[in-house]
């Protein structure tokens, strides 16, 4: 059986009643056929639309703007469009969310022109994308707070020991990433352990992988384990519970008294050391890669020992200070070095700041975090 027009019946309900919005017009957008589903949704009648309206007339301000200067130019070069995101506007003014596939038919054997266009209510699909945008957000905070709150405390100070750090996030208003850095006293007053990391990764996951490494480094100091030793068992700790696979991580235990410094460094930039009278210089010893990329098995932990004096500078640092896309790694190192010997005998806190500043490139997106230790004389 078939419609008057020779469209067979069934055809003829599916279009009409199709779960999507059906629409044809000329190629200056003037609306020649509709279906019920897109009267429906637009709650205007066929009379309403039906060559007496333009498609872009329905469309929100700025949509309208886009539809004239992006999509009808687009439709004549290339022959269609595909999941253009349009807000269609109800006739009681409210906003039907759509996204629009476009296809330009040519004219031929007197057939004029025509766009048929179908229309996708995407409410559910906006929605849930804010949804996704809204739970990202709160992730974020958390992260936040999380590192911030782990960053935060008194640094040891006294017997001529000053120390500073400085952070700064590599994008501001983008998740968090996982440096990080401690400072606190073995024993008061005496020795001092300091450490700088960096774990793989942003966002909360990052923040906790770091909180989680940052309290294992100050359990484990508190036993008296030396810097070698303290990072194998780090490193233990790290695969046996899944947290923090190829950080980074450089400790280091100060004595005030010998003015000797033990440092290891699990495949973290090296330490860079002025001591008065000598130019400075990177510490390349006490060497070993990352924490759960050491072999099992394997040679321990390195560890070094560096002799300072009064008046000494110690500074600790992430790779977000020295490297850059558009330049070799060690061309931001001496850069570093040429920075620092100009801070030379400064305090802890100009330096950082300095340095910060100083090296600070809109190219590089990391983080960047410094711990400098000086020793008064």
């Amino acid at each position: 059986m078939t419609a008057a027009g020779g469209v067979d019946d069934t055809t003829e309900d599916f279009f009409e009643d199709a779960p999507i919005g059906y629409v044809s017009t000329t190629p200056e957008g003037t609306i020649i056929r509709v279906n019920r589903t897109f009267e429906a949704w637009t709650g205007r009648s066929r009379g309403d639309l039906v060559g007496a309206r333009r498609f872009q007339e329905l469309l929100s301000p700025g949509g309208r703007i886009f539809y004239e200067t992006h999509c009808g130019p687009l439709l004549r070069i290339q022959g269609w469009l595909r999941e253009i995101a349009l807000d269609v506007v109800r006739a009681d003014g409210s906003i039907l969310t759509t996204l629009v596939n476009s296809t330009l038919r040519p004219a031929a054997a007197g057939r004029p022109e025509v766009v048929n266009t179908s229309v996708f209510d995407a409410t559910e699909r906006r929605r849930y994308e804010r949804d996704l945008l809204a739970a990202r957000r709160r992730e974020e905070e958390i992260a936040r707070r999380l590192q911030r709150s782990m960053l935060s405390g008194d640094l040891p100070a006294g017997a001529g020991l000053d120390i500073a750090v400085a952070y700064h996030p590599g994008v501001r208003g983008l998740e968090v990433g996982g440096d990080w850095y401690d400072a606190f006293w073995l024993t008061d007053g005496e020795t001092a352990g300091i450490v700088v990391g960096d774990v793989v990764g942003r966002g909360l996951h990052a923040a906790a992988a770091m909180g989680q490494l940052r309290s294992a480094v100050r359990a484990l100091a508190s036993t008296g384990l030396g810097p070698g030793p303290l990072l194998e068992r780090l490193d233990a700790y790290a695969r046996r519970h899944g947290v923090g696979r190829m950080a980074t991580v450089v400790y280091a235990e100060l004595d005030l008294e010998s003015l000797h410094l033990r440092l290891a460094c699990a495949g973290h930039p090296p330490p860079l050391i002025a001591t008065p009278g000598e130019a400075a210089r990177f510490v390349w010893d006490g060497r070993s890669p990352p924490l759960a990329a050491h072999r099992p098995g394997a040679a321990g932990r390195q560890e070094a020992t560096v002799r300072l004096t009064r008046g000494s500078t110690v500074l600790l640092y992430t790779d977000g200070l020295v490297e850059r896309r558009s330049s070799p790694l060690a061309e931001g190192m001496d850069r570093l070095r040429a920075e620092f010997e100009l801070a030379r005998g400064e305090d802890a806190t100009t330096l950082t700041g300095r340095l910060s500043r100083g090296l600070h490139s809109a190219e590089h997106d990391d983080d960047v975090c410094l711990l400098a230790v000086h020793l008064a004389v």
